[in-house]
């Protein structure tokens, strides 16, 4: 069992930025894949960023790129989501997730063994 917990969410004007954290109690933690994703009211949780073992490959959303950088520390079982020019449409709570099924990530949900509880991220316009 894995366990992931969040932190770092917050209330933010519109074109400020955020950093969130993620923390992670697997034991080999540089073969899980994590990723990023976000549920706002009413909606459906859509894909965020995802970054791979190494650190070494990530695929970002459209609606986010450009914007926001995932890296990770494999010597501290850390990954980070800096998330620069928020708009009021990025406002959702944000969940972190792990999987070792897929070494590269993806953006598929059902391909995630692990979630953390999610953090609340607010932007104001």
């Amino acid at each position: 069992q894995v366990q992931l917990v969040e932190s770092g969410g917050g209330l933010v004007q519109a074109g400020g930025s955020l950093r969130l954290s993620c923390t992670s109690s697997a034991r080999t933690f540089s073969i899980y894949s994590m990723a990023w994703f976000r549920q706002a009211p009413g909606k459906e949780r859509e894909f965020v960023v995802c970054i791979s073992g190494s650190g070494s490959n990530t695929n970002y959303a459209d609606s986010v790129k450009g914007r926001f950088t995932i890296s990770r520390d494999n010597a501290k079982n850390t990954v980070d989501l800096q998330m620069n020019s928020l708009k009021p449409e990025d406002t959702a709570v944000y969940y972190c997730a792990t999987s070792r099924r897929t070494f590269y990530g993806t953006s598929d949900s059902k391909e995630y063994d692990y979630w953390g509880q999610g953090t609340q991220v607010t932007v104001s316009s």
